[in-house]
């Protein structure tokens, strides 16, 4: 591994960029925890302790506040909901912090989608919720919402404070479900859905039916200090964790989530999994093309400093007759769009791909030119050299076996460790 230690990238007019630095072995997580214990392996609580109160108005540190996104995941359309169905949908925080707010979508629905009941509560194990945990959501101080087709609701603020990687878990009663749903379809995640009405319940005895999609939830915020931001990753299957171990929460940026937690003085904290299997930055296909998703799945989110784009790869192999310069050019509108927002831009360049049945010589020279304008245009603001961390020494064009899943495309596990250990913290921020 001793070549992962220190590899650079160039940075505008060809000058060095500081090294990229990969790290033997992951730190502990450092959180803000709630009295209780977090995550699967809390154990009862009462509700005091399960949600440490805390008031909104005001900063630990006395400072400012603004609110922070802390999980995000990229909407598709989904196959029809059943009306009457409850939904246990559980997700993984980054950063910590109170007032906790909910992001409800209907974008690619056809009919309006009535959320009857809301809740959030602390995993236990499964379906199971920690005791005393489940609390109700509102929404313009009303328990219950209807969601237009294409629109989206953000919940009120919940009192109290929520730690850092914690195992959040967001109950909904849904009613009036007509049509295609929207949510991701590709969660790496157990949720569990039940028929009627047990939002509100915290045991999982009526929780029959798992599922691995997250339904109607794109977004969880957090109110904490101003100085405290999130960087958001678009990218494809390779970023929303294809291949890496489900339920371990073993994506790149979730291996990274965790670095940035342990980092001291490091004011980037959130992290939004913008991914979504199969996508490109140029056309719709498996979700709508990065170009088209940047607004809803990156810019709108709060407190977002930083967008991180690994995107491309799919563009390439498709086959379709893209281009360096077609490719150049949908970056350049990221980027663009993502500096006037005031925006961050990272990008990383395009992982190998040979031995994957779609692979040729022509698609590998679209690749290689690809990845040459993005070490060397300076158009991003910072680069990341992901072919240069996974790629064989001996087969520059083919990944290296020992970060393969097999299919010679996405990382196993240990790639996927391998790529956040690559990240050198400090370019996640910048002064936009």
């Amino acid at each position: 591994m001793a070549d992962l230690r220190r590899l650079t990238t160039r940075g505008p007019a060809g000058s060095w960029r500081r090294p990229l630095v990969a790290v033997s072995a992951l730190v502990t997580a450092v959180c803000v925890p709630l009295t209780a214990p977090t995550a699967a392996q809390a154990g009862p609580a009462t509700p005091t302790q399960a949600w440490a109160q805390a008031e909104s108005a005001v900063d630990p540190t006395g400072g400012e506040r603004h609110s922070v996104i802390t999980w995000g995941a990229s909407a598709d359309r989904q196959s029809a909901g059943p009306a009457d169905r409850s939904y246990r949908l559980v997700v993984r925080t980054s950063v910590g912090g109170t007032d906790l707010r909910i992001r409800l979508t209907n974008a690619f629905g056809d009919h309006p989608v009535t959320f009857a009941s809301a809740y959030a509560g602390l995993q236990r194990q499964g379906a199971e919720l920690v005791g005393g945990s489940n609390r109700r959501l509102t929404f313009g101080g009303q328990p219950s919402v209807t969601v237009a087709a294409g629109g989206t609701v953000l919940s009120d603020p919940l009192a109290g404070r929520l730690a850092a990687q914690s195992n959040l878990v967001i109950s909904l009663y849904v009613t009036g479900a007509q049509g295609p749903t929207t949510g991701h379809g590709m969660a790496m995640q157990t949720s569990y859905a039940a028929a009627g009405n047990h939002a509100a319940e915290e045991e999982a005895v009526n929780w029959t039916d798992p599922t691995g999609s997250w339904y109607w939830l794109d977004a969880v915020s957090v109110e904490t200090s101003t100085t405290i931001s999130s960087v958001a990753f678009l990218g494809d299957s390779i970023t929303d964790g294809w291949a890496s171990t489900s339920e371990e929460n073993r994506r790149w940026p979730d291996y990274l989530s965790r670095r940035l937690q342990a980092a001291p003085g490091n004011t980037v904290k959130g992290v939004v999994n913008a991914g979504i299997s199969g996508n490109k930055v140029l056309a719709d296909d498996a979700g709508q093309a990065a170009l088209r998703r940047l607004d809803r799945d990156v810019l709108s989110h709060p407190g977002v400093s930083t967008v991180f784009v690994l995107e491309g790869v799919n563009d390439i192999k498709a086959h379709t007759g893209v281009t360096v310069d077609d490719l150049v050019a949908g970056y350049r509108q990221i980027i663009d769009r993502a500096h006037t927002a005031g925006k961050c831009v990272v990008g990383a360049t395009v992982m190998p791909y040979k031995g994957w049945y779609e692979y040729d010589a022509a698609g590998e020279a679209v690749r290689q030119g690809v990845n040459d304008w993005i070490r060397h245009s300076g158009a991003f603001d910072e680069v990341v050299d992901f072919d240069r961390i996974v790629r064989s020494p001996y087969d520059p064009q083919a990944m290296l076996p020992f970060f393969d899943s097999g299919d010679h495309l996405h990382p196993n596990d240990k790639g996927m460790q391998a790529m956040a250990d690559a990240v050198d913290l400090s370019v996640l921020g910048c002064d936009r």
